[in-house]
């Protein structure tokens, strides 16, 4: 568990992250005065909201950023409110953060390490953000995380996936509310073992970086631990847009279960190309053969049309669900732009009122006093039934949702269906799991 910091003083200088990919030499500054990095003097709090405006996740970047904006609406007073009236916590009242209007500064990622930390690092040094979040990818999650936790601000995630954003590469300063590998194999395995039984044979095509990785690692050892055998392990770059060359092998390697750690445009195209081969059309082994998508979104779902029949995999939330929470925000989100969210935008929209809700409770923008206030914080009526962020290493637990491709949609938007909702307990694991081993969270830093 963190602790606070709230004695540190002077500048903070940082050299390049492990595993970001650009040194880039940084010194964050404050007033000689001020108790905190960007410490708000004025009328109004900046928020820094860093998304893939372009590159493979592009789409789910634009509905984050969708999201971000009708959340700073709600928290400055407009629109209906949204979820601030059913959340467990009533201290927001749409009157800004401790009285401070909310603005943003907004960055394109690119969906790449490099480019995601430099436009953190300028939100940060020139726009004076207090806190930043946002993202589509866990190699950009984990960059920006080490780069705000140096930088002495909050790291609110947005889409990040992969073991290692709560595991090796957690940081003091980081927080998820969104799921991760374990948790998807977690919940599609009982799923996959009751329709597809248990002598299987698995191929898998994975996006090479750490949420492939970590995904492709989740979801092959909880289906060896059901029976099934793993032929092959094949990575592809994430850049990659035609998996045609991938496809071939896998017709030809005895499997009867293609397995694809893709997100996005990669999950997209590398489903098409599948399809295109035939793929779900063979009988292998005498079974049929299946396509199995461990992390799925609505936006994938329409980007891969006809394609997604029938194919199983899990997502973190979905705006066919009944609670209070979900319909009310659907209800604001759909009046502002005229279709439903992802799963993307809900997660954006919820960690954007956690951390404001949490700056209100701790009385204080200082990061140490947030992370305090998030740790152990246990919440509901944002969408996903009962919540803990978890104060070890500030990984949300809540129920796992296993999804369907529909096979007769009603419309562009109706893609998906639930077929399980995994309880929060079936997906829990203890801090020290081996997925999760390495790393050290650390101690809050409040920077200057």
């Amino acid at each position: 568990m963190s602790k606070s910091n709230f004695t540190r003083r002077g500048l903070l200088k940082t050299s390049g992250i492990a595993g970001a990919g650009l040194a880039l030499p940084t010194i964050f500054t404050a007033s000689s005065a001020a108790a905190f990095t960007n410490e708000p003097t004025g009328s109004s709090v900046t928020l820094g909201f860093n998304v893939p405006q372009s590159g493979p996740y592009a789409d789910e970047g634009a509905d984050e950023l969708r999201a971000y904006k009708l959340a700073v609406e709600h928290l400055n007073g407009g629109g209906d409110g949204g979820m601030m009236n059913t959340f467990s916590s009533k201290v927001l009242q749409g009157n800004g953060v401790l009285g401070k209007k909310v603005e943003f500064v907004t960055g394109d990622t690119q969906t790449k390490s490099d480019a995601a930390r430099a436009s953190a690092k300028s939100m940060i040094e020139k726009d004076g953000a207090v806190m930043i979040t946002g993202g589509s990818s866990s190699g950009v999650a984990i960059a920006v995380q080490g780069l705000c936790q140096e930088a002495g601000v909050i790291f609110m995630a947005g889409l990040t996936h992969s073991n290692d954003t709560t595991g090796k590469d957690k940081k003091a300063n980081g927080f998820r509310h969104f799921f991760n590998g374990y948790m998807s194999a977690a919940a599609l395995a009982p799923v996959l073992e009751n329709r597809y039984g248990k002598d299987r044979k698995a191929y898998h095509l994975t996006a090479d970086y750490t949420w492939g990785w970590t995904q492709e690692e989740s979801i092959a050892a909880a289906t060896e631990a059901m029976g099934w055998e793993t032929v092959e392990k094949v990575r592809t770059p994430l850049a990659a847009t035609d998996f045609s060359s991938y496809i071939g092998p896998v017709m030809n390697s005895g499997a009867d279960v293609l397995v694809l750690n893709h997100y996005g445009g990669n999950m997209v195209n590398s489903l098409t190309n599948a399809v295109q081969f035939g793929l779900r059309d063979k009988e292998v082994n005498g079974k049929n053969f299946e396509i199995v998508v461990p992390l799925y979104s609505r936006l994938m779902a329409k980007g891969a049309g006809a394609n997604v029949k029938g194919i199983l995999g899990s997502t973190n939330w979905h705006w066919s669900l009944t609670d209070e929470g979900s319909k009310t925000f659907v209800k604001s989100f759909g009046e502002k732009y005229g279709f439903p969210p992802s799963q993307a935008a809900h997660t954006c929209y919820v960690q954007t009122l956690l951390y404001a809700d949490a700056v209100e409770r701790a009385g204080s923008f200082n990061p140490c006093a947030v992370a305090e206030a998030l740790e152990g914080y246990e919440f509901d009526g944002l969408g996903n039934g009962p919540t803990l962020y978890r104060a070890d290493d500030h990984q949300c637990f809540k129920d796992v949702l296993v999804v369907r491709g529909k096979e007769n949609p009603t419309s562009e938007f109706d893609l998906l269906e639930v077929v399980e909702v995994t309880p929060r307990a079936q997906v829990e694991y203890a801090p020290d799991h081996p997925m999760f081993a390495g790393g050290n969270l650390g101690s809050c830093n409040p920077g200057a």
